[in-house]
């Protein structure tokens, strides 16, 4: 009994000692931004970290990549992360986590946006296997709601431009499916591809030259990059639309209907967390959003010179007067 309660004792200690270990150790965590230093989500990955009880500089050390835009550039700064041997790789968008995982196979990636599914970059969601983790965000999953909220508010206006970007395989789905929505709400979809952010100017100049009268924006890294200049264009031109995300509304965009993407951020927190305690990102099941944004700019509706119907006004979250 005795040298059995000793080897139990001993296994104890071991155990107790590793996480004594790794609650010392500083953990150095990468994050790899599409864009630039301007990261308005960043704060609450932040406050996931510190509701976590990590202090940045005490217990973690948080190290920062931008790609300034350039898809080219994420597969070189994902290598810079290796070297400087980070523990944990969080990324901001899909092509972010895929330029992370042609570099490694080992170093955990949390991944904040996306679809990896979609991507390949996992077996699934209950369990994705290999090294990337974190939050999902199925572009097609929310279109029939935005073209639904669109009608609603202008019924007709039955002409819609949709911009979308087919770099990312989840955009390419999400646009099928905005196009199946719209045809069963009977509304003729003008689906204009956006390879850059040169194409944004054209697209417009096309739509207008369709006689589209309504706008949607298909979630991507490039659409967001590029939220505040497709929103004045839409401004300019007199387009109202509904967008993915509400980035877009706050930047003047008359409406916006997506997941709330500041609380993927702080969701991604977790996952880092429970990495550092020992778990394999391979058996952390990814996890869909729980929050929705409904966002009405009430601003935008008197530059446009259109009128958002009282019963979609009252149904949204935040109203911008």
């Amino acid at each position: 009994m005795n040298k059995t309660l000793t080897i139990a004792l001993g296994a104890f200690l071991i155990i107790t000692a590793g996480w004594v270990q790794a609650a010392e150790r500083v953990h150095r965590v990468g994050i790899l931004f599409i864009g630039g230093k301007e990261q308005p989500h960043l704060p609450s990955f932040k406050q996931g970290l510190r509701e976590l009880g990590y202090l940045e500089g005490k217990d973690i050390v948080l190290v920062y990549r931008y790609a300034e835009g350039s898809q080219e550039k994420l597969s070189d700064l994902a290598a810079e992360l290796v070297r400087d041997q980070v523990d944990i790789i969080v990324t901001t968008a899909a092509v972010s986590a895929r330029a992370a995982r042609r570099i490694t196979r080992t170093v955990p990636i949390v991944m904040t946006t996306g679809n990896p599914l979609e991507s390949g970059l996992a077996e699934s969601l209950a369990k994705p296997g290999g090294n990337v983790t974190g939050l999902t965000v199925m572009a097609s999953d929310m279109s029939v709601k935005r073209l639904e909220l669109l009608k609603e508010s202008f019924p007709k206006r039955n002409r819609v431009a949709a911009l979308w970007s087919p770099i990312e395989p989840e955009v390419v789905l999400g646009i099928k499916e905005t196009t199946e929505a719209a045809k069963a709400l009977s509304l003729h979809l003008h689906a204009l591809e956006l390879k850059s952010a040169n194409d944004i100017e054209r697209a417009f100049e096309a739509l207008i030259k369709a006689r589209d009268n309504a706008l949607v924006v298909i979630l991507s890294p490039l659409v967001t990059l590029n939220s505040k200049r497709i929103v004045d264009l839409a401004l300019k031109n007199r387009i109202p639309g509904i967008y993915p995300t509400r980035q877009f509304a706050e930047e003047g965009g008359l409406m916006a209907y997506g997941p709330l993407i500041a609380d993927l951020y702080r969701r991604a927190a977790a996952y880092v967390d429970k990495i550092i305690k020992g778990r394999s990102p391979g058996e952390l099941p990814i996890e869909q959003p729980m929050k929705f944004d409904f966002i009405v700019n009430l601003r935008s509706a008197k530059r446009l010179g259109v009128t958002v119907p009282p019963n979609v006004v009252v149904r949204a979250d935040s109203v911008i007067r």
